[in-house]
């Protein structure tokens, strides 16, 4: 898969009522409706050409969801294609 070159990639922190919400947004190619829904399954890449040797373990999104899941707290993906991708934590804010 070639590397889209120009997109951006923000960073975004805000509280909401009881909760702090983490955003982390791209511009990239954005994910297919068919993968999104195996995006927290271990060891699953949606390019099928990319190994271990090539990038990634398919284990990023499982393990980070698992820990903030383990802060009461829930982990969340969004995307469109063509458009990008929106991954989102949300934790409860301390009082």
């Amino acid at each position: 898969m070639p590397v889209d070159r120009g997109g951006t990639v923000k960073l975004r922190a805000v509280t909401d009522q009881d909760s702090v919400v983490i955003e982390v947004a791209d511009t990239g190619r954005g994910i297919e409706p068919d993968d999104l829904k195996h995006v927290f399954d271990r060891f699953w890449r949606a390019d099928n050409a990319r190994s271990r040797s090539t990038g990634g373990r398919g284990l990023g999104l499982a393990i980070a969801r698992e820990i903030v899941g383990a802060h009461d707290g829930s982990l969340t993906v969004t995307s469109e294609v063509g458009v990008g991708t929106v991954c989102t934590i949300r934790l409860p804010a301390l009082d």
